[in-house]
């Protein structure tokens, strides 16, 4: 659990009652969300995905299958259509079967007339020593004009992130904003009685385990080239955190300070992580070279300050602070506050955590409690808020790539699951484990 994790064994100083209330109440949900953890029961690594609810508009589109698919042990037309319609922003067009290569003259005007607004041809052919030659070529129908194409000669381990790559640029060229499809999720699991910090496609398939351990693993962070993921292992017997390299495995020791050590965020550049460390007495904002050297103290309060998270532009810090009496969402310069005083972001709800800030740097997520613990999108020009969930569990947000969708944790049926939702609340997954239990996720960034 990310949201205010390192308050857990902090005795409050502060002799106001009602502020000993509010910890209290905060050290108990905290309590409640780990003991859920360590419970989790067996389960299957591939994520299922349930989506509701469309696009405040749906594109038109025929995917017709590629010659010679068969050939190949990935069905690339099936990704295809299905990232298009987990979007919330296409609506597939029956091709009754028609397989058409991207050589063929086709028939614009006939795909048209059959409600297609656009028109994907391609073909898949075996290139010797295990790989395959990709092509494919998107048309627009109305227009009758070819919108361009791309080829890729890869392995087939590769085959399944081409198709997400097919898809995105459709997503791109058809909608003129980029694609995440190729991009990456990771999120944990329990199977049997291990932990398993996994990493997925953007579709919940195709998951590959990065670390296991007898102990919880819990708030992993991509790095912004995708590279690694920084998270908080239990496996000491105490929270500390780490850095794991997802191309070698080879994991770097990032902060073993006395206390906890807590909700690793990256900088921009990749060249730091703000952490949430108790070494001090009360939780405060940290921040460490990602090589675990040159620890700094960012913020300077008698409360409790944790769940730091970088503006994009690298200017300043977002995090979780009960100094006001109760947990809100403050902004300190990235240097931190001997730089420039916190401000408070957040006002409307008595407890608000978890922030996360958009990749354009212009709307803030994060989780609210009233009526249960709820996601909650903030424009930060106007202060406007959105409530974007009708579920009462969530937790840990995540911001897509490309800042159009939300990824979270939440409960749905008495299961715990990860969600994701569009920021105009209007297309809804859900992935849940076949058997099981899954926390902890993170969107991770474009793929390199």
């Amino acid at each position: 659990m990310r949201p205010l994790l390192a308050l857990r064994q902090r005795t409050p100083a502060n002799p106001l009652a009602n502020r000993r209330t509010v910890r209290a109440a905060v050290l108990a949900w905290i309590t409640m969300a780990l003991a859920m953890m360590l419970t989790m029961g067996p389960a299957h690594a591939q994520l299922n995905v349930e989506i509701s609810g469309v696009g405040s508009s749906q594109f038109p589109i025929a995917v017709a299958n590629f010659q010679n698919e068969g050939a190949a042990p990935t069905n690339l037309t099936a990704i295809i259509r299905a990232d298009l319609q987990r979007s919330g922003r296409f609506r597939n067009v029956d091709v009754a079967g028609a397989t058409v290569p991207e050589t063929a003259n086709v028939d614009l005007a006939g795909w048209k007339t059959r409600g297609a607004d656009a028109f994907v041809a391609g073909s898949v052919t075996p290139a010797g020593g295990g790989r395959y030659e990709v092509r494919f070529r998107l048309y627009d129908t109305v227009k009758g004009a070819s919108l361009g194409g791309l080829a890729f000669t890869v392995g087939q381990d590769q085959l399944r992130v081409t198709a997400h790559k097919i898809a995105d640029y459709i997503y791109e060229k058809l909608l003129g904003e980029r694609g995440v499809f190729a991009t990456r999720l990771s999120y944990v699991s329990r199977v049997g009685n291990r932990f398993q910090l996994l990493i997925s496609d953007s579709d919940g398939q195709n998951s590959r385990v990065a670390l296991t351990s007898n102990e919880p693993i819990i708030s992993p962070s991509w790095s912004p080239d995708g590279a690694k993921v920084a998270y908080v292992s239990f496996e000491a017997k105490k929270p500390v955190v780490y850095v794991h390299d997802l191309a070698t495995g080879r994991r770097t020791l990032v902060s073993n300070q006395k206390g906890n050590n807590s909700a690793p965020a990256w900088s921009p550049d990749g060249r730091h992580l703000a952490l949430a460390l108790s070494r001090d007495g009360n939780t405060q904002i940290y921040q460490v070279n990602a090589d675990g050297s040159g620890l700094r103290r960012l913020s300077r309060s008698s409360a409790i300050d944790t769940e730091p998270q970088y503006s994009p532009d690298g200017r300043h810090i977002y995090f979780t602070s009960d100094r006001g009496g109760a947990p809100q969402i403050y902004r300190m310069p990235a240097a931190g506050e001997e730089s420039g005083a916190a401000q408070r972001v957040t006002f409307k709800g008595n407890y608000n955590v978890s922030p996360r800030v958009s990749p354009d740097g212009k709307q803030l997520a994060y989780i609210s409690r009233g009526g249960g613990f709820k996601l909650q999108l903030m424009d930060l020009g106007s202060g406007d808020v959105t409530a974007l969930t009708d579920t009462a569990n969530d937790e840990a947000p995540s911001f897509a790539a490309n800042g159009k969708y939300i990824l979270y944790a939440t409960r749905v049926g008495g299961r715990a699951v990860l969600a994701a939702v569009s920021t105009d609340g209007r297309t809804k997954q859900v992935l849940s484990l076949q058997s099981g239990e899954v926390r902890e996720p993170s969107w991770g960034p474009f793929m390199q």
